[in-house]
């Protein structure tokens, strides 16, 4: 049952950091695997906002598809990601983005997994590790094109 989890200190706020990883319409444009994803269904009641959500990942000539359903809990800012249906036993993700100074938070990123398949356990789980230790990269850049290189400290 791999596991991986992450604390990453980012110069931009928690609420941008929210929105930007809540944003999973545009996950294929800068998350590493992801190829597609489409959201099912969207509620939203008592600020708060459930999706549910096909996600389509590819690594060469493998590609599998699964379905999660999404939270998004802006006042608490923390996003859980429960698993639906898909080629995983399991999957548990959790975000939470915590203030961490004048324009800074801390990003905590956490996710257990397995996959129902042995075979495709060992075919995709070692690219799935690499992916998930090239997230923090990816949505700190992200954030950096969506809203600025933070200016360096003097």
């Amino acid at each position: 049952m791999p596991k991986y989890e992450t604390t990453r200190r980012v110069a931009h706020a928690p609420d941008q950091m929210f929105a930007l990883v809540a944003d999973i319409e545009s996950y294929p444009q800068f998350v590493p695997l992801c190829q597609r994803l489409s959201i099912r269904s969207r509620q939203e009641r008592e600020g708060k906002t459930l999706l549910v959500a096909d996600m389509t990942v590819a690594y060469k000539m493998v590609r599998e598809s699964f379905t999660s359903q999404v939270l998004l809990k802006p006042a608490e800012r923390q996003i859980d990601v429960a698993y639906i249906n898909g080629p995983f036993k399991y999957l548990d993700n959790r975000w939470s983005f915590e203030p961490a100074g004048e324009g800074a938070c801390d990003v905590r990123f956490f996710i257990d997994y397995e996959f129902k398949s042995r075979t495709l356990g060992l075919l995709m789980g070692s690219m799935f590790d690499f992916a998930f230790r090239r997230f923090a990269d990816a949505f700190e850049n992200r954030a950096d094109e969506v809203y600025g290189r933070p200016a360096a400290a003097v």
